[in-house]
């Protein structure tokens, strides 16, 4: 029986595992099953990555390269371009990109690739889990048909289940090891035997009844923050208009110990799972006639705060009585988040755009992106390639504007507050005391 021979599999760890796609989720992945003692072999279209992966320097801010040179050492990983090897593995994870098209439906191009390459050298006794980011049902109306028009029967030649990823880039609280997983599988053998096999790498698993309770528990995670940060860039956007500080208004709102869960506004939303998930679930509600309003009107919300960051930059430079075209504007922090080099999605990219669209002379500096090329996101138009300047004395002096996009906590801030004239804080980046002891003028969200 395929649900007992796998499970003595998992538990004695004589089970290989398959990653597909080996980023920002995959890599940790396999890194982690090697680690608790499992063969395990990644896939990757990308020869470069496969064979940084195989000389043990890792890409990903998560993976150190002594945890790659341990895993190496073992003997018990490899990384390849071979899909063929697909046929070695009992256990496969696909871990793919799942973006969105530019009409913002989903794109199931990755998945089906990955679906296709795993039914070229599919045999008896496997099992697929698929962790990409997707709308409810995509993992028994989309998989199980390819490998069923195979010739193999769910449940007894085959097992398929949904366990969605986790990752927060750059968080070292909560990594792969101790973020709860939920598991849930197109029926019973699958989730029992997901489930037990994500319990040898994870410290708690949450098993549910169906992959689309899995698929959608996922989407609800991340559009709840999507709909709560568009509230708090709303409310950014009145207590600017109100005259009153939104930072303060948060942390004194923040005092409750029931009721309130403090979101903070920013430039717009960055990363790969909060600007695109909503959109997975709203597609999905359109195909069955529900009309997703509090989704759509949080889209709106965080998509335009971009804009609405070039409007208090261009409003301060009036004030100064310049323009915003013809003028010097420094942006700190392109990637998405603080302290690493992620950059999809990344709001800093469509303000750089709107600045440069109405005449800007613009620059960047960001300790972890050395270069930004504008041919990966969802950005307003293209632009030529920049690369980040040194954040030197003379920088900070000849610029008209500093705009903080990404509080990287490495950033000398005291300097910048010392040598600029204006800043746009969309980040909080900048405490009271070293606003009080600044010479710029300063413009907060």
């Amino acid at each position: 029986m395929i649900k007992d021979n796998l499970k003595s599999k998992i538990a004695d760890k004589s089970a290989c595992i398959g990653v597909i796609g080996l980023g920002y989720v995959g890599l940790p992945l396999i890194v982690e099953f090697v680690s608790q003692g499992f063969s395990g072999v990644g896939f990757e279209v990308d020869k470069n990555k496969a064979d940084s992966i195989n000389r043990g320097t890792s890409y990903i801010v998560d993976v150190p390269d002594s945890d790659l040179e341990k895993c190496n050492a073992t003997g018990k990983m490899t990384a390849t371009t071979d899909f063929s090897k697909l046929a070695d593995c009992d256990v496969i994870i696909i871990c793919v990109p799942t973006p969105l098209r530019k009409t913002k439906d989903p794109d199931m191009s990755y998945i089906l690739a990955a679906g296709d390459e795993i039914r070229k050298y599919m045999k008896p006794g496997q099992m697929v889990i698929l962790e990409s980011t997707t709308y409810p049902g995509t993992t028994d109306e989309i998989l199980q048909p390819i490998f069923e028009k195979a010739g193999f029967a769910l449940e007894e030649d085959f097992l398929l289940a949904f366990s969605p990823e986790r990752v927060d880039p750059g968080n070292s609280q909560f990594q792969t090891h101790n973020i709860p997983k939920v598991v849930g599988g197109v029926g019973e053998d699958s989730t029992e035997v997901a489930s037990f096999l994500y319990s040898q790498i994870v410290e708690t698993v949450h098993s549910v009844s169906s992959s689309r309770v899995a698929e959608a528990c996922k989407l609800w995670e991340n559009t709840f923050r999507a709909i709560n940060i568009g509230m708090a860039n709303e409310m950014a956007k009145l207590c600017g208009t109100l005259g009153i500080d939104t930072w303060e208004v948060v942390k004194a709102a923040d005092t409750k110990p029931f009721g309130f869960m403090a979101f903070y506004p920013g430039p717009g939303l960055g990363g790969h799972c909060i600007p695109l998930d909503p959109h997975y679930l709203s597609w999905k509600a359109r195909q069955h006639g529900f009309d997703s309003q509090f989704i759509t009107l949080a889209e709106e919300v965080n998509s335009g705060m971009p804009e609405y960051v070039v409007k208090l930059a261009a409003d301060a430079l009036n004030e100064d009585k310049k323009a915003v075209n013809g003028s010097k504007v420094l942006i700190l922090g392109v990637a998405y988040k603080k302290d690493i080099d992620d950059m999809r999605e990344s709001p800093a990219l469509s303000v750089i755009d709107l600045f440069r669209a109405k005449g800007a002379e613009v620059t960047y500096h960001d300790p972890f992106v050395p270069e930004v090329t504008f041919d990966h996101a969802y950005t307003i138009g293209d632009g030529e390639p920049l690369k980040s300047n040194e954040l030197n004395d003379e920088l900070i002096s000849n610029v008209d504007c500093v705009v903080i996009c990404t509080a990287h906590s490495g950033v000398d801030y005291g300097k910048v507050t010392e040598l600029a004239g204006l800043i746009v804080d969309t980040r909080n980046a900048l405490d009271k005391k070293t606003r009080e002891a600044s010479k710029a003028r300063i413009v907060r969200l």
